[in-house]
């Protein structure tokens, strides 16, 4: 089973508008990695997240905005042969982005951002409190590079596994 760049844009751009979760990775100012999982949504080349106003990942990004988030598609365990332990492989792909993180203070533009993570998870539209919005941190991210590949791409022998107690 192979593993291969996914090149296309409009693939790379189903999956970032497909998941509900991504993972965010910051680096302190002593190199130490920190990673959370994070509500998110997407647009036009920005990934957008919200937070509280505090917190670790605030201190983080305060002294170093780089991050780097990845998304991963729900996995599927496959093989090759089902009596053979290395054959079994998980099919999935994942897109890894860079960027900087800038914090969105303008009112309207927070309340325009909320929306596009919502839009994430619902059709809904959906109207926010002042307070709610002057007390949520918006984190907008540019995205400056990224990358996507396919993983356990399978053999055309090989077989999805349903059944646990086959094996």
């Amino acid at each position: 089973m192979k593993t291969y760049p996914i090149q296309e844009k409009e693939k790379i751009e189903q999956i970032l508008k497909s998941e509900q979760i991504c993972y965010v990775g910051f680096a302190d100012e002593e190199g130490i990695p920190y990673v959370l999982p994070m509500n998110y949504g997407y647009e036009n080349g920005f990934i957008y997240l919200h937070s509280g106003p505090e917190g670790k990942a605030i201190q983080i990004l305060d002294i170093n905005p780089n991050v780097c988030i990845t998304f991963c598609t729900q996995p599927k365990l496959i093989w090759q042969h089902p009596d053979v332990a290395c054959s079994y492989r998980m099919q999935s792909e994942s897109v890894v982005c860079n960027g900087k993180v800038i914090f969105e203070e303008n009112f309207e533009e927070k309340v325009k951002i909320l929306n596009i993570i919502m839009r994430q998870y619902s059709d809904k539209d959906f109207k926010y409190s002042v307070p709610a919005i002057n007390n949520v941190k918006i984190w907008k991210v540019d995205i400056d590079t990224i990358s996507a590949k396919e993983y356990g791409v399978r053999h055309p022998n090989s077989a999805m596994y349903k059944d646990r107690e086959s094996f």
